[in-house]
């Protein structure tokens, strides 16, 4: 935090809420919002308490009690979780302890940069489809099955610290496995 930031609350003088902070405000309620809401964060637990923002309190306009299915907003809330899964510019793993994540593709050359400090099962491209019966099915593409060439290059490029930098605090502490 700054200096006149810092001098500025202690006096009780009111400060202008960052950038991130005025969107965080604004209760999610589009899939372009939602998009918009994973591109600025850059990774996002899809409904879980964690380390990271949650879309779903996102979409809520709050922290959520419970499952979200039980929501007033539990049907907006599943709408546009699934158009954040259907973005190409997504990936939906289970890297932030094991729950469903969302990592823009900015941070994809992080994330393969730092990719042993995670467990590799977490690192899997998950997709949901459903069988013509209605019941839902997990497909799984391992990693580094989902990685290209090119995404490789780039995260052998990244520095170490670069990429937990971009990655953010939540990664900071994990060491190589």
């Amino acid at each position: 935090m700054g200096r006149r930031v810092a001098d500025a609350r202690r006096s009780g003088a009111r400060t202008s809420p960052s950038p991130r902070s005025a969107v965080d405000a604004q209760r999610v309620a589009t899939a372009s919002a939602a998009l918009a809401y994973v591109r600025l964060h850059g990774v996002v637990l899809e409904a879980a308490r964690g380390r990271v923002p949650t879309l779903a309190a996102a979409i809520a306009g709050g922290a959520l009690r419970g499952s979200w299915w039980g929501h007033p907003r539990g049907r907006e809330i599943f709408s546009l979780s699934r158009a954040v899964r259907d973005c190409p510019d997504v990936l939906v793993c289970r890297v932030v302890d094991g729950k469903v994540t969302y990592v823009h593709r900015r941070l994809w050359p992080a994330l393969v940069r730092l990719a042993d400090r995670f467990p590799r099962p977490h690192l899997a491209r998950v997709r949901e489809t459903h069988a013509a019966t209605g019941r839902h099915l997990v497909e799984e593409v391992r990693y580094p099955d989902w990685v290209g060439p090119e995404l490789a290059a780039q995260a052998r490029r990244l520095g170490e610290a670069a990429a937990v930098r971009a990655l953010g605090e939540w990664c900071g502490g994990l060491s190589a496995r």
